[in-house]
C-alpha cells in the first residue's frame, strides 16, 4: 500500500451533520450520493465526524476501490464545524487545520490584501 498523498486529491469534502461512525465503506458512499449530493467516485477526499468529535473517517476512491481512513484521538477533540450547510469544502490549509485540532477558520490569520481602489 502507497502512502496517501495528500497533494494528489484534487477537493476534501466535510459533512457537517452529525455521523453514525459504525457506518462503513458502502454506508458512508450512501452518504455521499444522498446526503451531501456529490460522487464519491471523484477524486476527493470526503470526511465524517461523530457526536464525540474525537473520531473522523474519510472516504476516499482510489482507481480498484475504496479506502477507509480512520483517526481517532486519544485525549482532545477535532474542531469539527457544526453548521447548517451540510457539506464544506476545504483548502489544504484547511485540511491540516482541522488534523491538528484546530479550527477550519482562524480569525487572527492575515488576510488577503485588496488593491487600493483607481490604482493600476
Amino acid at each position: 500500500m502507497r502512502a496517501l498523498d495528500f497533494a494528489r486529491i484534487d477537493h476534501v469534502y466535510i459533512r457537517s451533520e452529525y455521523t453514525d461512525l459504525r457506518k462503513g465503506i458502502d454506508g458512508l458512499r450512501r452518504l455521499v450520493e444522498s446526503s451531501m449530493r456529490l460522487d464519491p467516485y471523484q477524486n476527493s477526499l470526503f470526511l465524517f465526524c461523530g457526536r464525540k468529535s474525537s473520531t473522523i473517517k474519510g472516504l476516499l476512491w482510489e482507481e480498484d476501490g475504496f479506502l477507509l481512513i480512520t483517526k481517532r484521538l486519544e485525549d482532545g477533540r477535532f474542531q469539527w464545524p457544526r453548521t447548517p450547510d451540510e457539506v464544506i469544502a476545504l483548502g489544504e490549509q484547511q485540511l491540516r487545520w482541522l488534523l491538528d485540532g484546530l479550527s477550519i477558520v482562524q480569525k487572527n490569520a492575515i488576510k488577503p490584501a485588496r488593491k487600493p481602489g483607481g490604482i493600476v
